[in-house]
């Protein structure tokens, strides 16, 4: 079995990471010399940082393997067999189009890559004059030779979404094909409770704490 393909924001990534050493830094000094109730709210304002960090900027991937995809968002889980999934396609985010348990179709909307809006029409007006060009090249090539040219692929413009996408649509071309005839699997969704709970728990901690420490 092959490894998963795994795709993630990078940015978001370091942010995060940038964000965690931080407030590791700081919570060493409040263990160190913090010892009176704006300390703890102070640590636990930080342990709340730290769990948003995590669930936004950690935790969503897109990953791939040879039976499907799960798009795991900051406080969700999708598991997409291959069968299930109807389209994949680059917009702002990564969606993808799938048939439920009933058969209705669905759309899964991945948090790990996105692109503003702006790149994202810019990067669409830019697909469309390249296309005009490769097909105005192959036919002026056409009539003048009696053949027609192989236009090659067009990366150029391309935004993040758009290259998962097209990386995503070549995986369940492939994996589609070698279980054809399979009967597709059912779609499963729901909320990760360790990630809800990594934000919750210390919200709750941080607005209890602030609440007493403004009536002290």
């Amino acid at each position: 079995m092959t490894a998963p393909h795994r795709f993630r924001s990078t940015p978001a990534r370091v942010g995060a990471w940038l964000w965690m050493a931080f407030a590791a830094l700081n919570l060493l000094d409040i263990a160190l010399r913090g010892r009176d109730l704006a300390s703890a709210a102070v640590a636990a304002v930080l342990l709340f940082g730290c769990g948003v960090a995590y669930v936004v900027g950690l935790r969503p991937v897109i990953a791939a393997d040879e039976d499907g995809v799960t798009v795991r968002n900051p406080l969700r889980d999708v598991r997409l067999p291959w069968p299930a999934i109807r389209r994949i396609e680059a917009t702002t985010a990564v969606t993808i189009t799938f048939a439920d348990a009933d058969g209705a179709e669905r759309t899964a909307r991945a948090w790990a890559v996105q692109t503003s809006p702006r790149a994202h029409a810019k990067a669409a007006r830019v697909a469309q004059a390249n296309k005009r060009a490769a097909v105005t090249s192959a036919a002026t090539r056409g009539g003048a030779q009696g053949g027609g040219s192989r236009t090659p692929p067009d990366a150029a413009g391309r935004t993040p979404t758009m290259f998962v996408a097209q990386q995503l649509n070549e995986l369940k071309t492939r994996h589609r094909g070698a279980r054809a005839g399979e009967r597709a699997g059912a779609a499963a969704m729901g909320w990760s409770w360790p990630a809800v709970a990594s934000v919750a728990v210390p919200a709750a901690a941080s607005a209890a704490l602030v609440a007493a420490l403004l009536v002290s």
